[in-house]
């Protein structure tokens, strides 16, 4: 199995603001989400993560006794010009001017089926050969990500567009694994989200 694990809140998340390439830290929040994952991933035996902060101080936190290998593929999109700008539905048409075509790019940044590409294509990989740990019914790989990222491999499991990633949320500190039947994948569950303590 693949444990897709979204990073914790970040300074930027608390904030509410648009983050791709943007290098923030995690929250403390942040980082007692990292924590709450440790018990999902005692079977982990290989942890891959993108190269921002967020993400590579999540795997630490939920993982403390790997070396995550950084892989550039799943690093966040590419907003562009919409870097650090309001989340919030409401903040006007620049918000609404997100969800345009697939293969538009954000901003002079990337487009989402650019981020599909490179996602499809190292996951593609991994399908094709099963002495890897995504065939492993007791080990498994971590990949700690974003929010474009995972749903882009969520849609790799299904079988559908990319487009998709517009009707599904994704938390901070969450969960999302797929595995690999028959010869191809599968969507095992998707954004759990430990209680904190």
């Amino acid at each position: 199995m693949i444990a897709l694990v979204r990073h914790g809140q970040s300074t930027s998340n608390a904030q509410g603001l648009v983050v791709g390439r943007g290098d923030p830290h995690l929250t403390e929040l942040g980082e007692c989400q990292a924590r709450a994952l440790a018990p999902w991933l005692e079977n982990v035996r290989e942890v891959w993560t993108s190269p921002l902060n967020r993400a590579r101080e999540t795997a630490a936190l939920a993982m403390p006794g790997l070396v995550a290998v950084v892989k550039d593929s799943f690093v966040e999109l590419d907003y562009g010009t919409f870097e650090g700008s309001s989340t919030t539905p409401g903040a006007g048409e620049g918000w609404r001017a997100l969800e345009h075509p697939h293969d538009q790019a954000f901003g002079g940044g990337e487009s989402l089926a650019d981020l599909d590409k490179r996602v499809h294509d190292e996951l593609d990989a991994l399908l094709g050969d099963t002495t890897n740990l995504l065939y492993s019914p007791s080990e498994h790989l971590a990949i700690v990500s974003h929010v474009s990222p995972i749903k882009s491999a969520v849609a790799w499991a299904l079988g559908v567009s990319g487009s998709i990633a517009w009707r599904m949320r994704l938390e901070n500190g969450s969960l999302t694994l797929v595995g690999a039947r028959n010869g191809a994948p599968s969507l095992i569950r998707y954004n759990a989200v430990p209680t904190l303590t």
